[in-house]
């Protein structure tokens, strides 16, 4: 394919990407007024994220074993036919449980979306090459990270548009996606007869479901020590368990267990979960620190995520294009590892004064971090398996990033409120007022900063800067140990044929003789 036509079909996957992140970031500002317009629960509040969370990280594997088996445009088409049911229902949504439904099925296209975009890309581009584009994935993640939070909070602050809209504003791109993946990119039916392992697919589901569902509400809705940690982790446990038995003898598994013999695919992916908690981790409470330590509004807190993002853009595209002139990339990956952890450890010294100035100049090197070294590890996994294994090796990783940042997540944010309401307490105790267990910020709600009187204000403000630093401390050995990982990675020269290429020549190696 010339770079014409890879651009014209990288524009339909670049817009089902875009809105596969838009649909995970867009709501984060809205929920509360989502809920309280709901009548819903602290808990349904709860579930409005993590089922979206649930079903794409659950189902990436999934995803990714079909596109092996059938044709990944129309596996790329159907996923985006799901977002766009999960959308409608979402924002025609009158009660909270189909709301929390239709987040479900949102999930399980996201999910689609996030394994397939990168195997597609695999197979039309070679490695070589693939250094670019996928810096322009990047970007287009970049993008959709930040505008998420910031379209929420302008959507619900716009009385005549409304929550609502946070669901239906993805419903276009996902059909203009459809349109153009129908019109520019065309694949070969590669379809093998063979049986779906549905039950290995069950096993894994659902023991990830239980792991994910734990560390999710853990610390909010049940304690960390509790039968229900206790019944959640050992089913989990079990049930992952018994999917690797099954997936062991299984002619067709949906994660191919000797797919990690591979000590390329094995390093990117304890990578990939490494980064996934550092990053994901680390940076998803950034917004809350600037609305209650910095005293932001949800808007002007989107725009100030513009200093990492723009880093993240800069050096995912800068990197990519540096690896498809000189084939080159480990370098990348190894100076993407410590400048992340570099950006961390900064970002572990900011407080409630720390100015908008050095904060930004944190953020950009985390970001730069983050930039050249995400999507270059799926390249690096990409390059060295076998085309048949494209879609196993690219969802595995995907995987593994999206639990990194769900554990991560859920972890990092019960330290946050622990370390919160320890904090207060203190700067309550030392101002001479005693605390109550159901004030500002000790249970389980946010505070409202702008009603709160000066003196309690300032202790909140106090309070969550700490608690903010303490995560990427907690994120930057993460970070660290991703940087050992990496070193440990063996470069190899970069393919320069693509995967339905290699598909072929893996089918028929012989050549046919010369005549004449």
């Amino acid at each position: 394919m010339s770079n014409r036509q890879i651009l014209q079909a990288m524009s339909g996957l670049m817009a089902g990407m875009f809105v596969a992140i838009l649909a995970g970031t867009v709501v984060s500002n809205a929920l509360p007024t989502i809920i309280a317009d709901l009548g819903a629960s602290q808990s349904a509040y709860t579930w409005v994220v993590t089922a979206e969370l649930l079903a794409m990280t659950a189902t990436v594997p999934l995803w990714g074993k079909l596109s092996d088996l059938y044709n990944k445009k129309l596996l790329l088409q159907l996923s985006l036919s799901m977002f766009v049911v999960g959308s409608l229902l979402a924002g025609f949504s009158h009660g909270v449980g189909l709301l929390i439904f239709s987040r479900v099925v949102q999930g399980t296209g996201a999910g689609g979306l996030t394994a397939l975009a990168q195997v597609v890309m695999a197979s039309v581009i070679p490695p070589r090459r693939l250094g670019k584009y996928a810096g322009m994935f990047g970007a287009v993640f970049a993008v959709g990270t930040v505008a998420g939070p910031l379209v929420g909070g302008v959507l619900v602050d716009t009385s005549w548009l409304g929550w609502r809209w946070c669901f239906f504003i993805g419903v276009p791109f996902a059909l203009l996606a459809i349109v153009l993946l129908q019109r520019t990119l065309q694949l070969p039916t590669v379809r093998r007869e063979v049986r779906i392992d549905f039950l290995g697919a069950f096993l894994i589901v659902a023991g990830v479901c239980a792991l994910l569902i734990w560390v999710s509400l853990a610390g909010n809705q049940f304690d960390w020590a509790s039968w229900q940690t206790a019944a959640l982790t050992v089913g989990g446990v079990l049930l992952l368990a018994a999917a690797v038995v099954v997936e062991a003898r299984t002619p067709e598994p949906v994660i191919p267990l000797d797919i990690f013999r591979n000590r390329t695919v094995t390093l990117t992916t304890v990578a990939s979960l490494l980064v996934g908690v550092a990053m994901f981790g680390g940076t998803v409470f950034l917004s809350q620190y600037f609305q209650i330590s910095l005293g932001k509004s949800p808007t002007v807190a989107g725009l100030m995520s513009l200093p990492m993002i723009l880093g993240l853009l800069v050096s995912s595209t800068v990197a990519g294009q540096v690896i498809s002139r000189t084939g080159k990339w480990k370098r990348y990956l190894v100076a993407g590892a410590v400048v992340m952890t570099v950006g961390l450890a900064l970002l572990s010294t900011i407080d409630a004064d720390t100015s908008f100035a050095v904060l930004s100049l944190f953020m950009v090197v985390l970001g730069v971090g983050v930039g050249m070294l995400m999507q270059n590890l799926v390249l690096a996994a990409q390059n060295d398996v076998a085309a048949g294994e494209l879609g196993a090796a690219t969802s595995v990783l995907s995987f593994f990033r999206s639990m990194g940042g769900t554990v991560g997540t859920s972890v990092l944010g019960a330290i946050l409120a622990h370390r919160v309401t320890t904090e207060m307490t203190k700067g309550l105790k030392a101002a001479g007022i005693t605390p109550t267990s159901g004030g500002s910020g000790g249970g389980s709600g946010v505070p409202d900063v702008k009603t709160l009187p000066a003196p309690i204000r300032s202790i909140v403000e106090h309070a969550y800067g700490v608690a903010t630093a303490d995560l990427f401390l907690i994120a930057a050995p993460c970070a660290l140990l991703a940087l050992v990982a990496v070193v440990c990675v063996k470069e190899k020269p970069l393919k320069t044929t693509s995967g339905m290429e290699r598909l072929a020549e893996e089918a028929d190696p012989a050549p046919p003789a010369p005549v004449g």
